[in-house]
């Protein structure tokens, strides 16, 4: 291909796709000169161009997976009556995963099924967003952790509003049923279904040192760098499963607005978050990726709201959330299967289709 004149969405395709094929001349492997205004016949002839480009490269194992999705957004793109069947298809596929291929890392297939849907998804609507929420996760990701050399407009994610659980002024007590009719039961279990992450504050964080705890042999007494000289005290059940050297120096996951309380007389400044097996014989610390900063904060795309300053165990948060904590097929921490996101990726677990407590 001739870089010379071609469009700035091909040569963003191009970019991100010589970083995985690294040692082969994509120029040299485009056959057809790419028009500076058609961007669909851009993606046409890349998406012919990556069979033979993956055979060079020697990766056969994941070949026919990437040629899947190649045929997909051939299709997609030559047929726009199907773009709703299609996009349903690759939502559902996205339903417990972060990527379209095994594991957590952008490959060839995503790059491809991006770069031939973006133009779609771009114009969604309100109402097609929200028919199509993995497709939006995914897309999102992808566009946060890829560079297209500005190839693609970056599409705008809009967050879940922070909605208060306290209860407007107006509505006094002297005006509610001293006894829940059933109605009324249905429509609180309703609204647990609607529960939200937003009231946590969940953190990055680093295990300075683990010790025994003193009185209790099923405890263990960490000290969490949350950067910047935030030095955290929390007692974690783990020492049935870990030894404090096996803590030390391990980065973990701690919501770190649960309210203070003491554990057979020490205190407890955090919760870290683990994932465990359905028998509990394992349990393991979420591991946020090592580019995430001491002290970020997990987002959660979709839910966007400030964190509750101390949780109120009156409200029962936590014991809300934590039913909807869980890792997925590739074991990514989700939230009702929305990723726990960090700067540098998500959070993971060795444990796939694990709880999360």
């Amino acid at each position: 291909m001739a870089t010379t004149g071609s469009s700035p969405v091909g040569q963003g395709i191009v970019s991100a796709l010589s970083k995985r094929l690294s040692g082969i001349s994509l120029e040299q492997c485009f056959t057809s000169q790419i028009s500076s205004t058609t961007n669909e016949r851009d993606l046409v002839c890349l998406l012919k161009s990556v069979p033979d480009l993956l055979g060079q490269k020697g990766n056969l194992n994941m070949k026919n997976e990437v040629l899947k999705w190649i045929n997909f957004s051939e299709k997609f793109l030559a047929d726009e009556e199907s773009h709703d069947a299609s996009l349903r298809i690759l939502n559902e596929h996205l339903k417990d995963r972060a990527v379209l291929l095994c594991g957590l890392e952008i490959s060839e297939a995503d790059i491809v099924v991006f770069s031939a849907v973006h133009s779609v998804v771009s114009r969604f609507s309100d109402v097609d967003r929200e028919g199509m929420p993995h497709v939006i996760r995914w897309m999102d990701y992808v566009q946060s952790m890829e560079d297209f050399g500005g190839a693609f407009v970056k599409i705008s994610v809009q967050k879940a509003p922070f909605e208060s659980q306290k209860k407007a002024p107006s509505e006094s007590k002297a005006a509610e049923p001293k006894k829940k009719t059933k109605e009324k039961e249905k429509e609180t279990t309703g609204k647990d279904l609607e529960v939200s992450v937003t009231p946590l504050n969940i953190q990055v964080g680093l295990i300075r040192t683990a010790q025994k705890h003193p009185s209790a042999d099923s405890l263990l007494v960490e000290e969490i760098d949350l950067g910047d000289g935030n030095i955290r005290q929390v007692v974690s059940g783990l020492a049935k499963f870990y030894s404090p050297d096996d803590l030390v120096n391990r980065r973990v996951v701690l919501i770190t607005n649960v309210k203070p309380g003491k554990l057979r007389d020490v205190t407890s400044y955090g919760l870290v978050l683990c994932a465990s097996s359905e028998d509990h014989s394992v349990v393991e610390p979420l591991l946020p990726p090592e580019g995430a900063s001491l002290g970020e904060c997990i987002s959660f795309s979709g839910y966007e709201g400030k964190p509750e300053d101390v949780l109120n165990p009156k409200k029962k948060q936590l014991e809300k959330i934590t039913p909807h904590l869980f890792t997925d097929g590739n074991g990514v921490a989700t939230f009702k299967g929305i990723p726990f996101m960090t700067s540098a990726g998500p959070c993971t677990s060795s444990l796939p289709s694990a709880a999360i407590k």
